[in-house]
């Protein structure tokens, strides 16, 4: 029994010294997957680089998928660079997918419409787009229920087939050059028909976008991406165009905007006015004057400019973003897990069970003591529009005509 064991063993070493001798340049192929990953999809949530690869004799077989041409042939540069006795069988998908058929393009229908981790409904809610918002559409599941996009913001998910309109360029086109309203009230509803007793067509959110087809009394007719024709009253829209014009994004307009949403519950993944966590909080705040932020507040946290802070807060302005968390270290990285939005003396406006106005300062009625003390420092965008990822809607190129696929 010793004597069959002893030649199991010796078998077993010897199978696993030829498998790592099979595999001899894995560490090459996974540092220059790591280096490619790192200089151009750092950040998962925007950016989509999934790649693998399988070594079979002299060829390197890379699967997987991204939207970076650029990324796929730096790799693939590398790799022969490197590995220049291997052949390298380029297998990766590059998105969009070609089962689109040409529907490269979406437009939110809904109100507030829910973008998800993983295309199934029980799946987390990461972050919401508003109606009329532009999309990039990447791929679909299998069965068609389901799109992966990416928002304005660069986020990101998975979409149910019910919450965008999907389009071809033609159409896309269409879209972008007609002429739209944008909805300026909190809450509200559109018609049926030019009468506020009418049946309602949706309900509508502020910052919504709909087509402009010219005026019905006191309503503006409008027209909704999947083709529903409905009513809203004149005093509740504004063409878009003016819109973006009459934006002035200065601290008292934003923080005007801010306490709007004072009493709003707060929702994972939330915003909209229906519910928004602290980073949709922020983002919506400073969307609705004009501004597009990235969506969560690690992300914020990298915008702008660095303010010096310490604990007498003077350097702090009103319209400041002030970030939460675990203060970097010798080894580590800040770890940024709240956003806040400061009003000045001390008071910030935030999102945490409800958006609310908290304190700094001691003394105060509403002093937080824990975001004192996981207070990790703050950035200044207002004087920082067009430069340090402060972009304004206008700049998107979700909002001009552009080659999807360069983008």
């Amino acid at each position: 029994m010793t004597k069959y064991l002893y030649a199991i063993l010796l078998l077993s070493t010897f199978l696993f010294i030829s498998c790592d001798s099979q595999h001899g340049g894995n560490k090459t192929v996974d540092q220059a997957i790591k280096k490619v990953k790192q200089e151009y999809a750092p950040d998962s949530r925007t950016a989509i680089f999934q790649v693998s690869y399988h070594i079979d004799g002299n060829k390197v077989d890379l699967r997987g998928e991204t939207n970076l041409s650029v990324a796929r042939d730096a790799l693939i540069k590398k790799l022969k660079a490197s590995n220049s006795n291997r052949d390298i069988d380029d297998n990766i998908v590059l998105l969009p997918d070609k089962n689109l058929n040409g529907d490269l393009y979406g437009v939110v229908d809904l109100s507030a419409c829910n973008i998800r981790t993983h295309p199934h409904f029980a799946s987390e809610l990461s972050t919401q787009s508003t109606l009329g918002t532009v999309v990039r559409v990447y791929k679909k599941n299998k069965n068609g229920e389901w799109y992966y996009i990416q928002t304005p913001d660069k986020y990101l998910g998975w979409v149910d087939s019910g919450g965008i309109t999907l389009m071809n360029k033609s159409q896309y086109d269409n879209w972008m050059k007609n002429p739209k309203v944008i909805y300026t009230k909190e809450y509200g509803n559109s018609y049926q028909k030019p009468d506020p007793d009418a049946q309602h067509v949706s309900d509508l959110v502020e910052g919504n976008i709909l087509e402009d087809l010219g005026t019905a009394g006191n309503f503006v007719k409008v027209k909704y991406p999947d083709e529903r024709i409905a009513y809203i009253p004149s005093k509740y829209v504004m063409r878009f165009s003016k819109w973006l014009s009459d934006r002035k994004p200065t601290a008292h307009n934003v923080i005007k905007t801010a306490k709007k949403f004072i009493g709003i519950p707060y929702l994972w993944g939330g915003t909209s006015p229906k519910g928004v966590d602290c980073s949709g909080f922020t983002k919506t705040a400073f969307y609705l004057n004009g501004i597009i932020l990235p969506r969560d507040a690690s992300q914020q946290a990298e915008v702008g400019v660095p303010v010096p802070t310490d604990t007498t807060l003077k350097n702090l302005k009103p319209g400041d973003l002030l970030f939460f968390g675990k203060k970097a270290t010798k080894n580590h990285k800040a770890d940024i897990v709240h956003v806040a939005l400061y009003l000045g003396n001390g008071k910030f406006i935030n999102s945490a069970g409800t958006v609310k106005i908290e304190s700094l300062k001691r003394g105060d009625k509403n002093f937080n003591a824990y975001r004192l003390r996981t207070f990790v420092g703050a950035r200044r965008l207002l004087n920082n529009i067009g430069k340090h990822g402060v972009e304004r809607i206008q700049a998107s190129g979700f909002y001009k005509l552009k080659s999807q696929t360069k983008m």
